[in-house]
């Protein structure tokens, strides 16, 4: 009998770790997605479709789909993917060059690939592709990242990738994205943290540069200016530019202003009346700042803060450097997307066009992130209970 005991007791410290606390803010911040982009998408789908369920059907959709695909991911063991590394990389940059024969425009902007009835943003494929890239080159090199030619070689390997994403696709933000998941995993797993120090010094630069130069070309030839420069100035002084380059802006500004701390109650905004272009896909933190006031806004930001806490535990006890780096590239990917979207929305950072994980409206953005957890959950599998 108490070798039975003492076997049913080395089961128990045997089993695996299964984090229900990151899978329910998951399903609550994608269904509350759902109910953020009814609300704010119903009007306009109602005036130019005739149908106001419109975006609300897919987006419903392209959940279902990533729950699905999500708890398929959760149940391979995370060094299956360990083997694709290379076709990720691959597989990324042919997709994003196939934008330039078959793309499909949207917006002013051609990012989208049609495989039968579904929608594919290719950036959002490179984001996960990258992710499985990084985590099998840095385990690879091991030691060696700690060499300038190792810390080098993880942060440029990923350069073509965001460089063909933001020329191919015009798709600044995703750009961003990539490398800030390149430099969010370096960070981790390279103690050397001057090098972090000297290339954020480098990039503060490099802006200041760039904000320098638009405001002097803005002053003597206003026409030579390109888009990006136009919101760089219209970040600068939105008043000035209301009725055109800040219109979105000043209208997001406007939404959030409104809503006061309570807000004026679910499906009451205005600004999304015609009034705030893109609500229901950048924009979304507006209208949800409107509707639900300054206790929404707080309330989804922690949501989003206690993911990234669930991440940071799934990665601190994950079994291997593999599994933790898969986890921090998606940590990493959710935060910095939540920390610009919610930046561009306030006006805190120029405009860019980038959408709130998980919430936004998009079927391409919400499955891969989706995907992502599935790994998360997978390598949060591989944690063995040791205490109960």
């Amino acid at each position: 009998m108490a070798q039975r005991n003492a076997s049913r007791r080395g089961q128990k410290r045997g089993e695996s770790f299964m984090d229900y606390s990151l899978l329910f803010i998951v399903l609550f911040l994608v269904g509350f997605g759902m109910v953020m982009v009814f609300s704010s998408s119903s009007y306009e789908a109602n005036i130019k479709l005739g149908d106001s369920t419109r975006y609300l059907r897919q987006q419903l959709f392209a959940s279902i789909l990533g729950l699905v695909a999500m708890m398929v991911v959760a149940n391979i063991p995370y060094h299956f993917w360990e083997r694709f590394a290379v076709p990720a990389y691959i597989s990324s940059v042919v997709l994003i060059l196939l934008i330039i024969p078959f793309g499909h425009s949207s917006g002013g902007a051609t990012r989208w690939l049609y495989i039968g009835p579904i929608s594919l943003q290719v950036a959002e494929v490179a984001k996960l592709g990258m992710i499985l890239f990084l985590s099998s080159l840095i385990c690879t090199l091991g030691k060696g990242i700690r060499t300038n030619k190792g810390f080098m070689l993880v942060l440029l390997s990923p350069a073509p990738v965001a460089a063909m994403i933001y020329f191919i696709t015009n798709n600044l933000s995703s750009a961003i994205i990539v490398m800030g998941i390149v430099v969010l995993m370096l960070f981790v797993s390279c103690p050397d943290y001057k090098r972090f120090f000297l290339l954020g010094l480098i990039v503060l630069a490099v802006a200041a540069v760039l904000v320098f130069y638009v405001v002097q070309t803005a002053e003597a030839h206003m026409d030579d200016l390109d888009f990006r420069g136009a919101r760089i100035l219209a970040w600068l002084d939105p008043e000035a530019y209301s009725d055109d380059r800040a219109f979105q802006t000043i209208q997001a500004l406007y939404a959030i202003g409104s809503g006061g701390v309570l807000g004026k109650g679910l499906g009451q905004s205005m600004q999304k009346r015609g009034f705030l272009p893109e609500a229901q896909n950048d924009m979304i933190f507006s209208i949800i700042c409107e509707e639900l006031g300054l206790f929404g806004g707080i309330a989804v930001i922690v949501m989003f803060l206690l993911l990234i806490w669930r991440l940071m535990i799934i990665a601190n006890n994950a079994p291997d450097l593999y599994g933790a780096l898969l986890v921090v590239g998606v940590l990493g990917h959710i935060a910095v997307q939540v920390i610009l979207n919610i930046a561009v929305v306030t006006n805190t950072i120029p405009n860019t066009g980038i959408s709130l994980p998980f919430i936004s409206y998009g079927g391409s953005s919400v499955m891969f992130l989706l995907i992502e957890i599935g790994l998360t959950l997978s390598v949060a599998k591989g944690i063995h209970l040791k205490d109960l």
